[in-house]
């Protein structure tokens, strides 16, 4: 049967009512052929979490509804590979509740990394596009890195990164740091090509009010890789916070994180420049009276939180966009090139040489 996971937004629940509320389930579930699992408690972020398999939703709606009169606020069906590579395949359960190793409740959050790894090549013949986009050997140092801190790879359409999920705060950042720290190594011991490579770090919950699984995290986590400045960590406050990252620690990781305070204005910021990259007329000036503050705000605010100008970094995601259409091998550079918000393929070639170090048209694919 169909595995599936709901979310609850609870106030003041105990952990008492929590595992009563799951024994009840249990006892009418097989009257509507459902198979209530287990459950994760968040009581600091007011969550529950519900997985059981299923004939459809309405039947795992229905085993709640008729049990304690719960209704989720939204249950989302999960692939069960998915769901392992996320939450793991051995739980330690009491009643239920879901319990890491060492005993603690498993509140749900996980903790996803998500890696760039670019090379500007000074190389001047045909290049292997994958040479270009992923570096071999650097991809397969990461991938290490990843396993060697209990890092799961996930599956992505943006081959382009890596993205993995961590059980705890502390391996995902040891693991990044290696990361770092390796790369920064094999950069200074390749005289012919400079890696280029940033990090996201995010935290969050299996499900939101509105986004499916780890859907909001992925995102974020992409989004703060997006704005990290080369070489560098990004994070969330919010996973500073629950992994209690010193200011030494900070210095020492080349880690940066978002203040709340800019968090809107950069959800704002990522969720025009995305919608409108592919439009050429779009710029610095629209960009500005969208997101509703004066042209030197934007450079201001812009330039604080990614250290780029507004115009490099609107060319930027237009750059990085171009990347798996390149890899398609679907469409001239004059097609890719209007696709990606230029209107003259002359200079989308010249900002992506000058980005990667070779013109779009000699990449071998």
């Amino acid at each position: 049967m169909p595995l599936y996971m709901d979310i609850h937004f609870v106030e003041d629940v105990s952990l008492e009512n929590a595992r009563n509320a799951h024994i009840k389930d249990l006892a009418v579930q097989k009257k509507y052929g459902v198979t209530y699992h287990q459950y994760w408690f968040n009581e600091k972020a007011g969550t529950v979490y519900c997985l059981m398999e299923g004939p459809d939703r309405e039947s795992c709606e229905a085993t709640h509804r008729e049990a304690s009169g719960i209704i989720a606020c939204q249950i989302v069906e999960v692939e069960g590979g998915i769901y392992d590579l996320f939450m793991g395949k051995i739980h330690n359960l009491g009643h239920g509740l879901v319990r890491h190793e060492d005993g603690r409740i498993d509140t749900g959050y996980r903790y996803i990394l998500t890696l760039d790894i670019t090379a500007k090549t000074m190389n001047s013949g045909s290049i292997d596009f994958n040479q270009l986009i992923l570096p071999l050997v650097p991809k397969r140092i990461a991938l290490q890195m990843i396993e060697d801190f209990g890092g799961n790879v996930v599956k992505t359409g943006g081959f382009h990164h890596i993205v993995a999920v961590f059980g705890s705060p502390e391996k995902v950042l040891r693991s990044a740091h290696e990361i770092q720290k390796e790369l920064l190594k094999y950069s200074k011991e390749d005289i012919n090509d400079q890696i280029l490579f940033n990090m996201g770090i995010s935290l969050g919950q299996p499900l939101t009010e509105k986004e499916g699984f780890f859907v909001k995290a992925i995102q974020m986590s992409q989004r703060l890789c997006l704005i990290a400045g080369d070489k560098e960590i990004m994070t969330s406050r919010l996973f500073e916070e629950l992994c209690e990252i010193d200011e030494a620690v900070k210095k020492n990781t080349g880690l940066r994180s978002v203040k709340p305070s800019d968090q809107s204005f950069l959800e704002n910021l990522l969720d025009i420049t995305e919608s409108r990259f592919s439009d050429y007329t779009f710029g610095v000036d629209g960009l500005s009276r969208e997101i509703g503050i004066s042209r030197p705000q934007l450079y201001r605010k812009i330039s604080a939180l990614t250290g780029r100008s507004p115009v490099s970094f609107i060319r930027d995601i237009r750059l990085q966009k171009a990347l798996p259409l390149l890899k398609e091998n679907k469409y001239n550079i004059s097609e890719i090139a209007l696709e990606v918000g230029y209107n003259n393929a002359s200079y989308f070639s010249k900002c992506f040489q000058e980005k990667y170090g070779v013109n779009p048209s000699r990449i071998a694919v």
